[in-house]
């Protein structure tokens, strides 16, 4: 099966992989203090002893995570739905939209931390591809609206368009009530946002030289 899988998915999955094992082979040594300058941290954080943001963290926090759980999920969620979006998409563009929603979710993460600090909070580092798996996610409800997918937690089908609503809102409630802190929900929503304002880019460009452009959307 993963033989199978087209090759940006393949990639970004082996990729993460690869990175979370390193975590794992250097976390107590000073490797690993170099990994931690791959994490996501917020502007301002090296004055408060913190490492200072870089703009290569934009995407390396991406390929970091906290545990092996989270790796799980997040790679779960590529897996799903990462492959049917490259495959009516393309590896490139497929690859450029994953990136930009990490990107763009890693953006809004740099807002919160500095609203964060400005209150005197602590500087915190950001990991994980959540950004870009939701910005999948957002792809994948617009692609396939009536789709059928099953959930996890609960195990409950529903069509992929109310998947990518109920999982926004949710994610939302969550970022402003704070109920669950140490999760970066507005990073999340981030990686939505930023995949949303990509695709209504790609609507309204005009085709090169006449040419009819490809479809960004596949009803099911």
């Amino acid at each position: 099966m993963f033989a199978k899988l087209p090759p940006a998915t393949k990639a970004l999955l082996i990729a993460n992989g690869v990175m979370f094992l390193l975590q794992w082979l250097f976390q107590s040594t000073q490797a690993g203090g170099i990994l931690e300058y791959l994490e996501l941290w917020p502007l301002g954080g090296g004055e408060s002893g913190a490492p200072d943001f870089m703009p290569w963290q934009l995407v390396t926090y991406g390929f970091l995570h906290g545990s092996a759980s989270h790796l799980i999920f997040n790679m779960l969620a590529l897996f799903m739905f990462g492959a049917q979006v490259e495959h009516v998409w393309g590896a490139r563009r497929f690859l450029g939209y994953y990136l930009t929603c990490v990107a763009g979710a890693a953006v809004c993460q740099l807002l919160v931390g500095a609203a964060t600090m400005s209150m005197g909070g602590e500087a915190y580092p950001t990991v994980g591809a959540s950004g870009g798996v939701f910005g999948l996610l957002l792809a994948y409800g617009m692609l396939f609206p009536h789709q059928r997918v099953m959930l996890l937690i609960p195990p409950v089908p529903m069509k992929a368009r109310t998947l990518v609503i109920v999982y926004g809102v949710i994610e939302l409630l969550l970022g402003v009530t704070g109920t669950m802190p140490g999760v970066a929900h507005f990073a999340h929503l981030g990686g939505m946002l930023f995949g949303w304002l990509l695709i209504r880019q790609w609507r309204r460009r005009p085709p090169p030289g006449g040419r009819r452009r490809p479809p960004l959307r596949a009803v099911h």
